[in-house]
């Protein structure tokens, strides 16, 4: 129904349910609820888009925002998990940015997973189980911001995806583009890029 918003940061606060923030666009003001993580992304008063689903229960109905739209792919397959509600896709989100959580499910780490307050061993596993596979079929754009030592260009970006979802660690693949780059006769060519980040890391 909505794809995102965009408007003034108008309000933000927690309660014993989760973190909120109200946003107002045009004179009409959306309350969402978000992770802990995108709720310490940015002060009131600053002016935002914010991507958003749509919940709709039997006897409520209510807007979740992600600031990134891949957080917002990555809540929608956490909540096809059986077991796996709102609630609980929040808190892993607030736990874990999109490039972590795919980085734990791909290198299957369920023991990561039950750090977020709520998740157990059992559901760690069954979020792996059913998500691994997905996640590397929809090769989702993930870079973490702690991935440093190179410009973050498209090319970078769509290497770093790649070697995330065939399992090595985002410490290894700074590693190796920090090397490769100057290597390369295009370093903005993706295919290049993959390939001599590969033999790096095959080394």
């Amino acid at each position: 129904m909505f794809e995102y918003l965009k408007g003034n940061l108008t309000d933000k606060y927690t309660t014993s349910t989760g973190y909120y923030i109200v946003v107002d666009v045009n004179g009409i003001g959306y309350r969402l609820e978000v992770s802990e993580i995108d709720y310490a992304i940015n002060d009131k008063n600053s002016e935002i888009k914010i991507y958003t689903k749509l919940i709709h229960k039997e006897d409520n109905m209510f807007l979740c925002g992600f600031y990134k739209k891949e957080t917002r792919d990555i809540f929608n397959y956490l909540t096809s998990v059986s077991g796996v509600g709102t609630k609980m896709a929040l808190t892993l989100l607030g736990n874990f940015d999109t490039a972590d959580f795919v980085s734990i499910v791909i290198n299957e780490e369920y023991k990561q997973l039950t750090l977020a307050k709520g998740v157990g061993q059992k559901l760690a596993q069954k979020i792996i189980l059913e998500l691994r596979d997905k996640l590397i079929k929809a090769n989702i754009t993930t870079v973490s911001e702690k991935i440093t030592g190179f410009e973050l260009t498209d090319a970078t970006k769509e290497t770093t995806s790649i070697l995330l979802s065939l399992g090595y660690t985002e410490d290894e693949i700074n590693t190796a583009l920090k090397i490769v780059i100057g290597k390369c006769e295009n370093e903005n060519d993706s295919e290049e890029l993959l390939r001599e980040a590969l033999k790096y890391l095959s080394m």
